[in-house]
This record gives structure tokens, C-alpha cells and sequence, in this order.
């Protein structure tokens, strides 16, 4: 079976291959601290053999809660934001058809998304598409009382309990949440939904292969077994009993850390498949929730080319020279198509003729990334056999693990996130939230 390959040969010309080599002790040292469990946020390292701890039993129960909605369903909404949604909108995405929405016959309800923003007219929008069609709910948040998520379930299980009636509803319903406590556990309790559980020591940007991601991700026809069997192969080979220079975790976070020292601060995560804009936005997440912290680290930023090639191409090429790149080569395609010959030539085109688009697309990652370098801007290279479930629980395990790493590296808890309750507690005191009155009467008198 292939796996996924890092290829960190074209940083050579901005840190060398001796100096990458000489981080193998400090790197190694980060690995043994993450998987002896003696650094900061040792309680959330329950995602690091998960995938080799997930049993066939667990996977069955997740696969007939699935089975139980199929039939009823034409589409799903994840309620949930971050970590909640981020995983399973990543995967489904990059496996689904391009044009999934607008198909007039599905094999498997179309995934839709509510709570992970607070707009009115969005969610205003999304009730009325929900008046047409039959739809469930999968609503994900460890304590229920998550702002977004928890104002978004409340509306939509109003809104379906009319819809179908209450008893139905109870039926539509699944909530992945704490074990024991909380209020959506409370709720599912009292409501009778199905339920599964987040693990206690799992944080949401790495609840991928939890029942988080799992259950709306088989609910919509993913392989969830092929998605851990590829976390699986990747939880082996990042091992610490691989060798440095073959564990591509261990290289990647050695790597990046090794630009970063070198006043390389932004890293762009590069993709010419449109299908993984949204693993862009998860990898954005899990480093910049993971890393930014005590005045630390890489700043995370993506782009889909070739479209933006035409917009941030301009800055990368020519800007200020502080970021670097990492591009997700994919490097077979699901279907072929020619580019046909035309007689007129008016769009000089003709010597394209006969090549397949995608052969079109690996020129311009090639062009682009010789040029950039040329820019001045260093690029590390994972490359992906294909889009499949199998490689993506590869590629997302891969960049679990080296976050895991290269966080130790930096010198701080990759595990917390102290930084995301500062807009709470200002966004809680302007509501005029009980028990919040001191920050309210303190936040009024700045504004």
C-alpha cells in the first residue's frame, strides 16, 4: 500500500540539510516528551493512538446509527464550531462531487452546516431550505452551552419539532458529546437521542477520528473504515521507533521549526485540488490553536491555486521575504479529461491539444514552485497518491502528530487554547450575561 511522502529537499538552499540533521536530538526529545506523556497537556493525548485503539465494534455501532438515518434524510446539518465541524467538513468535502448540491439524485444525504458562525441571514436562509426537504441533526459540543452551536440547535430543534413532530424528532437527533456531563448530555437524556461520547482527553481539533468526524461522516456515505485504516498506517510509521530521517512527522515538525528560527514566521499550506480548500481550513486550526500562543509561532494561512495564483501569487513571488510554503500534491486524479484541438487556434491553445487537464495543473504547480523559490521562498512537499479516505486519514493523522511535536519544540502546551476565551468573556459581558456584570459595567465604561 503507498503512503503519503514528504519531500523537504527545495528548504536546501535556506537551511541546510547538516542543520535540519542537527535538530534530530531536540525533535526527538519533543517526541519523547508527547509520548511519555511528561509535557503540558498530558491529559489531552488521547488522540495519538486513537486510531489504533478504535475497535471494529465501536465502528459498527457509529455505522448503524448512520444506516438508522440514511433513509430518512436528504440532508444533514453538523451543528457544531472549530474543532466540532472543521474535521468532518475536511473530509467530506474533499470526497464529495464537486457539484453534490445541485445533483438531482444523491446516494447519501448532503451535509450542511449550522453554528459555526452567528449569522441571521444564513441561518434565516438555512430554515427555509430545511422547509423543503427531510433533514436530521447532528449536534456536537462537549458542554452544549457553546454559544454558536448552542443558539444554532436550539432554533433547528424548534424548528424540526414542528416540522415532524416531537417523537420523529427524537429520532432525527444524534448528540456527540461528554460522557457525563453538561447540558447537551443532560438534554440527550432527557430527550431520548442517540448519543456518543467525545473522550474526555480529546481536544476538538483533533477529534477527527472520534465519533465527532465518524458519525456525520458515514451518515454521508464516507468509509470511515478506510479513513482510520489510513490514520492507522500513519500512527505506525510517525512512531518513535522510526528512524528521524524516515518518520515525516518528526522532519516535518523538525523543518518548520528550523525555518521559523530562521525568520521564517508564516506558513502557507498549498493545494491545487479545489476539493481541499477545507482540510486547509482544519490544518489552519489545528497549528494556530495548537502554536500561537506566549508570543509564539508560525502563522497558518492557505491558499487554492491555481485560482489564487491571480490574487496572493503577487505577494508570495515578490512580498516581504518571511513566509515559506507547504504544498499537498496530489498526484493522480479521479477521472481524465483532454484538452480537444480547435481549428481557428484564436486562443493559441493548439499546443495543449491532446493533454489532460490535470497534466495542465502539475505544469503550474511545477512552474509555481520553482518560481517561488526562485522568490526566495523555501517549499516542503507532501504528496498524496490520491484523494481517498484511506490517504486523507493519512494526511490528517500526519499533521496531528507533527503539531503534537512541534508545539513541544516551541517551548509551550500545544494542547490548550487560553487565548479563545478572550472574545468570550467580552462578547458575554456586552450580552448582559448573568454573572458577568463587573465585566459589563468595566467594558461599557471603555467603550
Amino acid at each position: 500500500m503507498e503512503q503519503i511522502r514528504l519531500d523537504i529537499s527545495r528548504v536546501y538552499d535556506f537551511i541546510s540539510p547538516d542543520e535540519i540533521k542537527n535538530m534530530a536530538g531536540e525533535t526527538s526529545k519533543a517526541q519523547e516528551t508527547l509520548y511519555n506523556g511528561t509535557g503540558e497537556g498530558k491529559d489531552f493525548l488521547g488522540w495519538l493512538h486513537l486510531p489504533s485503539e478504535i475497535t471494529d465494534r465501536q465502528l459498527d455501532q457509529i455505522e448503524e446509527a448512520a444506516e438508522a438515518l440514511k433513509g430518512k434524510t436528504d440532508l444533514l446539518v453538523v451543528v457544531g464550531i472549530g474543532g466540532s465541524y472543521l474535521g468532518a467538513r475536511a473530509v467530506n468535502d474533499a470526497l464529495a462531487h464537486n457539484f453534490s448540491h445541485l445533483k438531482k439524485e444523491q446516494k447519501h444525504p448532503h451535509m450542511l452546516f449550522a453554528g459555526h458562525n452567528i449569522g441571521e441571514d444564513y441561518m434565516h436562509e438555512l430554515l427555509e431550505l430545511l422547509e423543503e426537504y427531510s433533514y436530521s441533526v447532528v449536534v456536537i459540543s462537549k458542554s452544549g452551552t457553546t454559544t454558536e452551536p448552542a443558539i444554532a440547535f436550539r432554533i433547528l430543534k424548534e424548528h424540526l419539532e414542528k416540522k415532524v413532530g416531537k417523537e420523529e424528532s427524537r429520532e432525527r437527533i444524534i448528540a456527540v458529546t461528554d460522557s457525563s456531563k453538561g447540558a447537551l448530555r443532560q438534554l440527550a437524556g432527557d430527550e431520548g437521542y442517540r448519543s456518543f461520547v467525545i473522550p474526555d482527553n480529546v481536544g476538538g481539533r483533533f477529534s477527527v477520528f472520534t465519533p465527532v468526524g465518524l458519525i456525520p461522516l458515514s451518515i454521508c456515505g464516507v468509509d470511515i473504515r478506510q479513513l482510520v485504516n489510513g490514520a492507522r498506517e500513519m500512527n505506525r510509521i510517525c512512531g518513535p521507533d522510526t528512524p528521524f530521517e524516515e518518520n515525516p512527522a518528526a522532519l516535518y515538525a523538525a523543518t518548520r521549526n528550523a525555518l521559523y528560527r530562521s525568520g521564517k514566521k508564516i506558513e502557507i499550506l498549498v493545494n491545487y485540488q479545489n476539493k481541499l480548500h477545507y482540510v486547509s481550513e482544519w490544518w489552519k486550526q489545528l497549528y494556530g490553536e495548537s502554536e500561537g500562543k506566549e508570543g509564539l509561532g508560525i502563522f497558518p494561512a492557505s491558499v487554492d491555486n491555481s485560482s489564487d495564483l491571480h490574487s496572493m501569487g503577487q505577494y508570495i513571488q515578490e512580498g516581504e521575504r518571511l513566509l515559506f510554503e507547504t504544498v499537498i500534491s496530489v498526484e493522480n486524479s479521479d477521472h481524465q479529461l483532454a484538452i480537444p484541438g480547435d481549428r481557428a487556434n484564436l486562443d493559441q491553445l493548439n499546443y495543449l491539444a491532446g493533454k489532460n487537464i490535470d497534466h495542465v495543473n502539475k505544469m503550474a504547480e511545477l512552474g509555481t514552485i520553482l518560481a517561488h523559490l526562485d522568490g526566495g521562498v523555501p517549499n516542503i512537499r507532501i504528496s498524496v497518491p490520491r484523494i481517498d479516505a484511506f490517504y486523507l486519514g493519512q494526511l490528517l493523522y500526519f499533521f496531528e502528530n507533527a503539531c503534537g511535536i512541534s508545539g513541544y519544540m516551541l517551548g509551550i502546551n500545544p494542547f490548550n487554547q487560553p487565548g479563545v476565551e478572550a472574545y468570550k468573556k467580552n462578547m458575554f459581558a456586552l450580552l448582559e450575561k448573568p454573572g458577568f456584570e463587573e465585566e459589563t459595567a468595566r467594558i461599557k465604561s471603555r467603550l
